[in-house]
């Protein structure tokens, strides 16, 4: 049981969270609280669709003046990025609405900086670098995965360097948050299963993130580490996703497995916003620069090693996690390892892939992986695995060898290894 005395919470969220089955009914209302010049960010192929285009109809009704910008692309170059703030300037928005997937409402957030604090963006890089508020945001997004709409980060990608790089900072949390599981029906197989991944990632390493009291009369960081709150949060959102991620990627309108998915997300964006990650997207930043693939994919094919190499140090509560899944118990030690087969066999089942060699990583390339993952400062630091280079070069090999036995053997748990997690 958490020592509540010895422990601390916090959370940061939007002023408005609204989820469920036809709560984007409330989207043009509140964005006509919040100015009568909208800019709508959203990601090219749903620009057609019904939900969006009775969005539009909403706002015309409410004397909203709305301008739509659709170039959204993966991955989100800070060339295009930069193309999007300027575009932005000549509509001079109150307001600023993403609707899509993580790249269209990280791309609001982007432009809202933008246009609020000036270019370029190079100088807002890391935490806490944003000087004060940006324009107002309403989130609505289209998968399950990102959290952004909940979140203090957007993530860009940089030619400059050889990683894509994270601006994170209070002021990017949107005001007000729309999750609609009714608009993530239909998405495809392989966005269902990359998104899914991520909030899982999510999940998990916002409650096995490093937990150290912050210095209250001091600038906190952006990622406080794993607390009361984030904790109760991250738990529930493992819950779901063992329970939903497997239906919603072989059944795109399973609406229950959408739903469980949706609110899963959800949690999991609001557990890492203050808790924070660390390992897995530490390394993907580099592996995702080098391969092209998507983020979800790159965090999820590499959450079993970050967790087996977590096990020496974190058993219990890698044992919580199997709890939360519903997978069997036994000993701290056997409970948390059963913890982590459980999430290699969901990763494997939605279709990831196993290994980095099978993304185009090749053995020449681990060094300067983990060089830069190293460089991720805010997120290394944010494990409890101490962030030393032998450390991450376990992980990158395991990773890239498809053996999560180098990692670590069965740890000795001094004083409860042979306790039955309950």
């Amino acid at each position: 049981m958490t020592d509540i005395a010895k422990s601390f919470g916090l959370l940061r969220l939007p002023d408005s969270i609204a989820f469920g089955d036809g709560c984007r009914a409330g989207i043009a209302r509140t964005v006509a609280s919040l100015g009568n010049r909208a800019l709508v960010v959203c990601d090219p192929f749903l620009s057609s669709t019904e939900p969006f285009t009775e969005l539009l109809a909403e706002l015309e009704a409410l004397d909203v003046t709305v301008a739509v910008d659709t170039q959204v692309v993966p991955e989100l170059p800070v060339a295009v990025v930069k193309e999007a703030i300027e575009r932005a300037r000549e509509t001079r928005p109150h307001v600023i609405v993403g609707f899509g997937g993580g790249s269209a409402l990280d791309l609001a957030k982007l432009i809202a900086l933008g246009v609020a604090h000036g270019t370029p963006l190079s100088r807002f890089y890391g935490e806490n670098q944003v000087p004060g508020q940006v324009i107002p945001l309403v989130a609505v997004p289209t998968t399950s995965g990102t959290g952004s709409e909940v979140t203090p980060v957007a993530v860009l990608a940089d030619p400059d360097r050889d990683l894509k790089v994270g601006i994170s900072s209070p002021y990017l949390i949107p005001k007000a948050a729309f999750v609609d599981p009714r608009l993530m029906v239909g998405a495809p197989a392989a966005v269902t299963a990359s998104a899914g991944a991520d909030a899982l990632v999510h999940a998990v390493e916002a409650y096995t993130a490093s937990n150290h009291a912050p210095q209250w009369d001091d600038q906190l960081p952006v990622f406080v580490g794993e607390n009361l709150l984030s904790s109760t949060l991250a738990l529930e959102a493992i819950r779901l996703i063992g329970l939903s991620l497997r239906n919603a990627v072989s059944n795109g309108e399973d609406f229950e497995a959408r739903s469980g998915m949706a609110y899963a997300s959800l949690l999991a964006g609001m557990a890492f916003g203050t808790a924070g990650t660390h390992l897995s997207h530490a390394i993907q930043y580099p592996v995702g620069a080098l391969t092209h693939t998507p983020h979800g994919l790159g965090t999820g094919m590499l959450l079993p090693y970050v967790m087996q190499a977590l096990l020496a140090t974190d058993a219990t509560r890698l044992a919580s996690i199997a709890e939360a899944l519903g997978v069997p118990a036994g000993s701290i030690v056997e409970s948390a390892q059963n913890a982590i087969s459980e999430v290699a066999s969901i990763m494997a089942d939605i279709g990831l892939p196993h290994d980095l060699a099978s993304i185009g990583v090749t053995e020449a390339d681990l060094p300067r992986i983990i060089e830069l993952s190293l460089t991720v400062r805010r997120l290394v630091t944010n494990s409890v695995l101490e962030p030393t280079e032998e450390n991450l070069h376990h992980i990158v090999r395991a990773a890239f060898d498809r053996d999560r036995t180098e990692l670590t053997p069965l740890p000795t748990i001094a004083s409860n290894e042979s306790e039955t997690y309950k």
